[in-house]
């Protein structure tokens, strides 16, 4: 058995480009919940949306892929591997207002 299809991880993501007010936090969130992941994703001050996920390689990948690819109406400009966040849920993904 593969060790990326059982080994689960937690990933933070910074995600800059045009990506509030497209409806980015929404997207990050249907995408992850697709691929059974949990987790929660927020606008950042600095115009930047942050994605924290926790689930299996795989569909960390496939999340990091989908955030490259974004909404109609973003341009992903950057997506950034950032250190994760301990909090993150691992049964459900929030829109965060923090």
């Amino acid at each position: 058995m593969r060790d990326d299809i059982t080994k689960v991880e937690v990933r933070g993501y910074r995600v800059s480009g045009i990506v509030q007010g497209v409806g980015f936090r929404w997207f990050a969130r249907h995408e992850g919940r697709r691929l059974g992941l949990g987790g929660h994703v927020r606008n950042l001050p600095d115009g930047s949306v942050e994605v924290h996920a926790q689930g299996p390689v795989l569909a960390l990948e496939a999340l990091e892929r989908a955030l490259l690819q974004g909404p109609p109406g973003s341009r992903v400009a950057r997506v950034e591997l950032i250190e994760a966040d301990p909090r993150t849920p691992a049964d459900e993904f929030l829109l965060e207002q923090w």
